[in-house]
């Protein structure tokens, strides 16, 4: 802990862009897994993967809400890659701690391997969720079975679904997130077709894609995958056309409006879908006139 703020933050510190007005809880340390070629989240040495002392957690938040009176945040997001690998009972004192000494906390989040729902019950995930926590983002990155065995990302396209119903059934909402472009041009199609086949089978709350970047070079990931090649800005666009095409969604708010993507795009599904495909139509045939991020502006 540094200065009067009670919570230890171990650099570089990663949230959802929807959490930008979070307090930012870590529960760990780096990720449990970490072996995702195309992450670079938690490579640092001082990101090794570790629980946080539960005395200190605990000690943290009520500190805060005795520095605060109790209002330091409306919402709390549960750092670092996967909060939700640590055991039911210390998730259910660390929420039950914020609704005691963070009582204007309304929305608890974190991300969520579906890996580490494997030993998770539902009716845990239910505790959980009467606890506080009402939303857990998944980056599923591909439902294309291939591409996640290339890119080392230890799921299938059934394990992920299997997770997200877990969610579902247990009341918590789900962010998912899908890497456009991930597959590269080899792929392509079947990364697309297998990711749109996943949301449809988890109907999640929330979808978003991404343009898979590699802010330190693309060595590592072009070692372990050496047939990847990268799509261009019209066959990453022609990706998300099909992507888009494909789902048939009953009620999801989607974006694709985060810095590393091309073209901003915004809508709830199904309502929303032709007119997000004929912003895609119009950037793919007139990529000159469409309104395009520059490539100054983008970033991870």
């Amino acid at each position: 802990m540094s200065g009067i703020f009670p919570i230890r933050y171990v650099e570089p510190v990663y949230r959802p862009p929807s959490e930008a007005q979070s307090l930012i809880l870590p529960l760990t340390d780096g990720c449990s897994w970490n072996r995702c070629i195309f992450c670079e989240m938690y490579t640092a040495l001082q990101k090794k993967f570790r629980a946080r002392d539960e005395t200190e957690v605990l000690e943290s938040i009520r500190l805060l809400g005795r520095l605060s009176h109790g209002q330091a945040a409306r919402r709390v997001f549960l750092a670092d890659g996967d909060a939700l690998v640590l055991p039911t009972r210390r998730l259910l004192a660390v929420l039950n701690a914020i609704r005691e000494h963070l009582p204007a906390v309304h929305r608890v989040s974190s991300y969520c391997l579906p890996r580490n729902l494997r030993k998770k019950s539902v009716d845990e995930l239910k505790e959980l969720a009467d606890a506080g926590l009402k939303l857990a983002y998944v980056g599923a990155e591909s439902g294309d079975d291939t591409v996640l065995a290339r890119i080392e990302k230890g799921e299938t396209f059934a394990s992920t679904v299997e997770a997200l119903d877990k969610l579902r059934h247990a009341g918590i909402s789900r962010s998912v997130m899908i890497l456009n472009g991930l597959g590269g041009a080899q792929y392509s199609e079947q990364h697309a077709r297998h990711s749109a086949d996943l949301a449809n089978a988890a109907q999640p709350e929330f979808l978003a894609t991404l343009v898979v970047s590699f802010p330190k070079g693309e060595r590592r990931f072009r070692t372990a995958f050496p047939e990847w090649t990268p799509l261009d800005i019209p066959g990453l666009l022609t990706e998300m056309e099909g992507f888009i095409a494909w789902l048939e969604l009953k009620r999801t708010v989607f974006r694709s409006d985060h810095a590393s993507n091309w073209l901003l795009l915004r809508g709830n599904l199904p309502q929303d879908k032709e007119e997000l495909l004929a912003q895609l139509r119009a950037a793919i045939a007139a990529p000159e006139s469409a309104p395009l991020r520059p490539a100054w502006a983008r970033a991870l």
